[in-house]
């Protein structure tokens, strides 16, 4: 396996380091943390830019959705209960 040698700052090194775990190497961390999964954090923030009426349309598809979803697990539920 061909290595490579990084400089990197303390403040850098103690980044990683935290992400770090037991019985990790660093290049597994770097990799781990580099990776295309998108994960909860990455989120964040992201709708703080978004307008009033995009929020209002974001909600209304929310609702919409879940008067949807309650339809139809209660369509599923009669199935269960007549069967």
């Amino acid at each position: 396996m061909v290595t490579k040698t990084l400089t990197i700052t303390e403040e850098a090194y103690n980044l990683l380091a935290r992400q770090k775990k037991n019985g990790e190497s660093f290049s597994e961390v770097i990799k781990r943390e580099l990776s295309n999964k998108t994960r909860i954090r990455d989120l964040y923030g992201i709708l703080s830019d978004i307008t009033e009426a995009e929020h209002e349309r974001m909600m209304e598809a929310i609702e919409k959705s879940r008067k949807i979803s309650i339809k139809l697990e209660k369509e599923e539920l009669k199935k269960h209960e007549t069967a």
